[in-house]
């Protein structure tokens, strides 16, 4: 998992710096998901164009990784900033393009098994950066 890991920071990384600073990467493994994890994002450049955004994050997911890689994750969920949960998860783990590990958590009303935070940073809606 370490290298796969790393390989979501780098996707991470590629994802601010071609569209701007992202607020909250991370992969949750629910309670009730059977081995499978979601990707959890939340960015400035989402919430113009969430379609567009959700398939330009699937192409780099694909290009990233192999199919069966891929079909570890579950889901690919969209945030908008606005979410109060967003806020509460970056004031919980402060992290810029690393591998923070939590458990036995609950986050935006889910009971979560396991995450790994890569990127939580308190972003404005109109706010571009690049990482």
């Amino acid at each position: 998992m370490k290298e796969l890991l790393q390989r979501f920071v780098d996707l991470e990384k590629a994802l601010s710096e071609e569209r701007g600073g992202v607020s909250l990467f991370a992969l949750f493994l629910r309670e009730d998901a059977v081995d499978k994890w979601d990707l959890v994002l939340a960015a400035p450049w989402i919430n113009g164009d969430r379609k567009g955004a959700l398939s330009y994050v699937t192409k780099k997911l694909q290009e990233t990784f192999t199919p069966d890689e891929m079909s570890l994750i579950s889901r690919i969920v969209l945030i908008d900033l606005e979410n109060p949960a967003v806020e509460a998860v970056n004031q919980a783990v402060a992290i810029r393009h690393g591998q923070a590990e939590v458990r036995d958590s609950n986050f935006f009303g889910l009971q979560i098994k396991h995450a790994y935070i890569i990127h939580s940073e308190r972003r404005k809606l109109n706010e571009r950066i690049v990482a």
